[in-house]
């Protein structure tokens, strides 16, 4: 017999989340200033793992009044925090990246029990994270203003640039480490103190996060952890001591920021959903096209804001790159998280499967060809949420499932003749996060990305462009602002202009 999250004895078949995992797990749901706390004063909430449909721990989270706490803390750190000198916040930075890759194995247990990501590559975003922290920690000591010449009599104007004070930070359970670094290391590099936000439905890797920064030894109160659900996203937006909102995750929540900032004027920054294009043109090296659109379906379990799930397909091709991608999906591994050879995990909950399962049905009626996929996973998948890769082809732009995302390991293929109709289709959405070209034409290649109404956009790739040193953001619909790069870092700094009359003092006065 096995033993389910919190070592209960279960069916021999199933997977099981072992117990000394679940005590591996961070326990403090808020850290603020210098203190660890276990227990909230918001709701309890018993944490499913979403391999088993299991409680790995029932979780006392955060409250508004927790909110006002962790504020306080920032904001009575951000004085000394942003006089620091850059090259002593410089080798914060590069510490806590060291910290990452001597700790990676130790998120493990965090990154797959918060949602089900596969346990091969959960130390890899721990490295990714440090890399990160390393990229940013060397932009701490290098954040300059500049001069501008004047016009109309003699005068000295120059342009700093200063942070922003406490940015709230509210990231998603699809990728809470990942997305709260891509904040974090910008905003805290240009002199930023932070209160952040650990999802409710995901809240481990981010707790583990923020107990790592405390071990690198940053100052107390820089940054600061709740760990909550709605109400506490709520009382931050509307937070008079917080300065700015960054807001990762989805189309409606963000609506709901603005409308809740609009009561301050808040700024925010978004990085929204995508429903990402994947072009495949007759020229283009089918097999590693099909290769890379795979991965739509596959990375984060399918539930990734910028992967390619709508393939444009070149119809002389059409046929043979559905074969190939449907061959491949074949050798795809679903299973157990935990289990090194897994490469596809579960989605987030039961509801957002079944949701899942019901756009599939929608996406057939509405004259798509089921071609592979689309039912929820039995045996020894099916205490979890597990659904196999699905393909979808033949699929009308127009349809619901070619237009929304679905965030799920589905992939659905559209037909097309000519480059022209390939980027009409491209651009026919709300969306604009991401968007992939596969060609061996550079002409093609450069002609189609200047069209191409997305934030980021890969040549023969899927995804390789997701380092810290380039901007990540969409149009659109997918939100605006800039993650990465120093792009980013300027997201997180006000400039302000200085302008001095050097003009003599006039004779007798």
């Amino acid at each position: 017999m096995g033993r389910d999250p919190l070592g209960r004895e279960r069916n021999a078949t199933a997977m099981t989340f072992q117990q000394p995992l679940v005590d591996a797990l961070p326990r403090s749901t808020l850290i603020i200033g210098d203190t660890r706390e276990e227990a909230g004063s918001g709701q309890r909430l018993a944490h499913i793992y979403p391999g088993t449909g299991s409680v790995t721990r029932e979780i006392a989270m955060a409250g508004p009044a927790d909110v006002d706490r962790a504020v306080a803390a920032a904001r009575a750190a951000f004085p000394a925090w942003r006089a620091m000198p850059g090259d002593k916040r410089r080798d914060l930075f590069f510490k806590l990246a060291a910290l990452f890759e001597q700790k990676a194995a130790e998120f493990v247990p965090s990154l797959v029990a918060e949602n089900g990501s596969i346990s091969m590559a959960a130390p890899f975003m721990a490295y990714d994270a440090a890399q990160k922290f390393r990229y940013f920690g060397g932009w701490a000591d290098k954040i300059h203003g500049r001069t501008v010449p004047m016009w109309g009599g003699p005068a000295h104007d120059y342009v700093s640039y200063e942070p922003y004070g406490v940015v709230g930070v509210i990231v998603p359970w699809n990728g809470p480490l990942f997305a709260a670094t891509m904040v974090m290391a910008p905003a805290l590099a240009a002199g930023n103190c932070v209160v952040l936000k650990s999802p409710d439905l995901a809240p481990y890797s981010a707790m583990k996060l923020v107990e790592l920064i405390q071990e690198a030894g940053f100052p107390a109160g820089v940054v600061n952890l709740v760990t909550g659900a709605a109400d506490v996203g709520e009382a931050m937006v509307a937070h008079p001591g917080i300065d700015k909102i960054q807001f990762i995750g989805s189309g409606n929540t963000a609506r709901k920021v603005l409308a809740n900032a609009a009561q301050s004027l808040k700024p925010c920054g978004l990085e929204l959903g995508g429903k990402s294009a994947v072009i495949v043109f007759d020229d283009a090296d089918l097999q590693g096209a099909a290769k890379r659109g795979l991965t739509g379906a596959v990375s984060a379990n399918g539930q990734g804001c910028v992967n390619g799930t709508r393939l444009l397909v070149q119809r002389g091709v059409y046929e043979p790159y559905l074969q190939m991608l449907t061959a491949m999906a074949g050798y795809i591994q679903v299973g157990d998280p935990m289990d090194q050879t897994t490469t596809m995990g579960p989605v987030i909950s039961e509801a957002a499967l079944n949701r899942i399962v019901g756009m599939v049905e929608r996406g057939v009626a509405q004259g798509g060809r089921l071609v592979t996929g689309g039912e929820r996973m039995g045996g020894d998948h099916a205490d979890g949420y597990f659904l196999p890769v699905t393909i979808i082809a033949d699929v009308d732009n127009g349809n619901e499932i070619a237009q929304n995302e679905v965030f799920g390991p589905v992939l659905v293929v559209t037909p097309f003749d000519t480059e022209e109709e390939a980027i009409a289709l491209a651009n026919a959405t709300d969306y604009g996060l991401g968007a992939y070209v596969h060609t061996q034409s550079l002409r093609r290649a450069h002609a189609v990305t200047r069209e191409l109404q997305a934030g980021q956009i890969h040549v023969n790739g899927s995804g390789e462009a997701m380092q810290p040193n380039v901007p990540f953001g969409g149009w659109k619909q997918s939100g605006h602002g800039r993650l990465g790069g120093v792009e980013g870092l300027h997201d997180f700094l006000q400039p302000k202009n200085i302008w001095m009359n050097l003009a003599a003092a006039e004779a007798g006065r």
